[in-house]
């Protein structure tokens, strides 16, 4: 019965189904995990007040419980810890303290006394600042130009709104900085550059050189005014400062425009919580990072992924498309193709650090330095495109996923059938003519299959990246209002790179540990995002072309 039973084939049907059912579900409990520690990172947790009794005294301890975990009490022993106790095994817990700038370090690990007083004072204040990471204690005033600030409104209510104005006149500050004077520095340098190309020339023309000069003059009196208005919202920022008492007693000074957001999470009611939980939310997907990127968003970082990985699929898809159609259609099948197709399996499998340093060398110190020879020698030494930038790393990725999309296209055209071919050839039609008219249109859902695939391993893609184009902070993005609007030249900032860089090379690993789960998750997010948009294209290839099947 049971050898009947596995000739008729049902068991291997099982055993596939079961497979398929334990990574569906492996996948998604892992897709879990990383999205709650990652995005429990942004609830405005409770903070705890607890009095510390030891022999050199009573000690003060404010902070937000991250993380607990059990440790052999031998194992603290034998580090150098005196602990008295009949327990083998003892809890500690990880307490963000913040106020490093004060206490030199965010985090510490306590072990609590059985006798430990903890409590969750109301008044207790967590104030989120742009340096030196979060502060943690009590409110004590607000002073405007060293003066007490008087006021008929609530204490807390009179800094809820200076922080909203403080954050006004910040975004005012960074839009003078980034898009007033930064587009004006760019037209400076692009002006220099210009008169630098006329002496290479020879030119010696002076109104040419008098024309560059007016400009220049325009720009730096535009240069000024905004200068001056910088200056006015500076002078403006520093009127406000907070004065606070930390857990030590020590009060502490912040001025109001370092502040990006307080509040009391205390006393914060569900609502409230949850406010905060999404504005912290959208701060970390629509802004730009600092404190050494543990703090702030990632905006840069989502911008480079999807720009980079939109320019790889216009690049490898005309070039994947192109070969599998000349490999499919044209070529003469024999020991060369075979040998051609063998090489294409082959490239798919090479690890993709070999692929980075040959864009290294061929697109950046070959190709990019000709260019910069024939086309830029105003600027040099300093270089245009003998240097990593966003059009380097598209192409290395382009040639690292075109593999997969000339297999890909291969086979969508080698299931249509051979009578459609002949038929349209009976009925007059040239070969050109049938290619576009019935094979390629039909083969779109197989090339958008391959499209669908190189997108999925270029936006993971790190080490080769990290050879070509990607930098830990980019102040630029590669897109924005200044000709030519797409800088193909700069670098950018790229989620798996940012992923790395949090994680391992970040001065505070604690503090950086949720914002890698958080970005693990935004990039597997971005990822999902891309194909299922290259996907519905391809069902939609499908239905319009579907007429031709019949």
């Amino acid at each position: 019965m049971i050898k009947k039973w596995f000739k008729s084939g049902d068991p291997f049907i099982w055993l596939n189904a079961s497979a398929v059912s334990i990574s569906i579900i492996v996948v998604v409990g892992l897709l879990m995990v990383i999205a709650v520690k990652g995005l429990s990172h942004f609830w405005p947790a409770q903070i705890i007040q607890a009095e510390l009794v030891n022999e050199t005294g009573r000690t003060t301890l404010v902070g937000e419980i991250v993380d607990t975990s059990e440790v052999p009490v031998q194992r603290l022993i034998d580090s150098g810890i005196d602990i008295k106790t009949d327990k083998e095994v003892i809890e500690r817990s990880l307490i963000k303290v913040g106020n490093r700038d004060v206490l030199g370090s965010d985090f510490r690990w306590v072990i609590f006394p059985e006798n430990t007083s903890i409590i969750y004072p109301e008044e207790l204040t967590v104030i989120e600042r742009r340096e030196w990471g979060n502060f943690y204690g009590y409110l004590l005033g607000i002073s405007k130009n060293g003066q007490p600030l008087k006021t008929n409104k609530p204490l807390w209510q009179q800094l809820e709104q200076l922080i909203d104005e403080a954050n006004q006149l910040h975004d005012k500050i960074r839009d003078i900085e980034k898009h007033e004077i930064g587009g004006i520095n760019y037209e400076l340098e692009q002006l220099r550059l210009k008169k630098r190309r006329l002496e290479l020339d020879g030119v010696t023309d002076k109104s040419a050189y008098k024309l560059i000069e007016s400009e220049k003059r325009a720009l730096n009196d535009l240069y000024n005014q905004q200068k001056n208005a910088l200056v006015k919202l500076y002078a403006e920022a520093t009127t406000y400062t907070v004065s606070a008492k930390i857990m030590s007693g020590q009060t502490v000074t912040i001025p109001l425009a370092k502040i990006v957001r307080a509040y009391q999470p205390n006393r914060l009611n569900v609502f409230q919580k949850i406010s905060i939980y999404f504005s912290r939310l959208a701060e970390f997907v629509f802004d730009e990072p600092r404190e050494a990127n543990t703090e702030g968003g990632i905006f840069p970082a989502i911008f480079g992924t999807v720009l980079m990985v939109i320019l790889m699929a216009i690049l490898v898809t005309p070039c994947g498309v192109i070969t599998a159609i000349y490999l499919r259609e044209y070529a003469k099948q024999g020991f060369v193709t075979r040998l051609i197709r063998i090489a294409v399996n082959n490239l798919a499998g090479v690890p993709s650090i070999v692929y980075g340093i040959f864009g290294l060398g061929f697109f950046i110190y070959f190709i990019g330095s000709e260019i910069d020879q024939i086309f830029y020698p105003e600027a040099l030494p300093a270089p245009t495109f003998g240097t990593p930038g966003l059009l380097w790393s598209s192409l290395t990725l382009a040639i690292l996923t075109v593999p997969v999309v000339i297999v890909a296209t291969e086979e969508g055209l080698s299931r249509i059938p051979k009578a459609l071919r002949e038929g349209s050839l009976a009925l007059g039609a040239t070969k050109a003519e049938t290619l576009w008219r019935i094979i390629i249109p039909m083969a779109t859902p197989a090339m958008m299959t391959g499209m669908i695939l190189a997108i999925a391993r270029a936006a993971g893609e790190v080490a080769p990246l990290m050879l070509v184009g990607v930098v830990k902070l980019a102040p630029s993005l590669p897109l924005d209002g200044s000709l030519p609007f797409l800088h193909l030249e700069r670098k950018f900032m790229h989620l798996g790179f940012h992923i790395y860089d949090v994680g391992f090379q970040s001065p505070n690993v604690e503090a950086a540990r949720p914002l890698v789960y958080a970005t693990s998750f935004l990039l597997v997010l971005v990822i999902v995002i891309l194909n299922l948009s290259a996907i519905w294209i391809r069902n939609h290839l499908r239905e319009k072309y579907r007429h031709l099947d019949s």
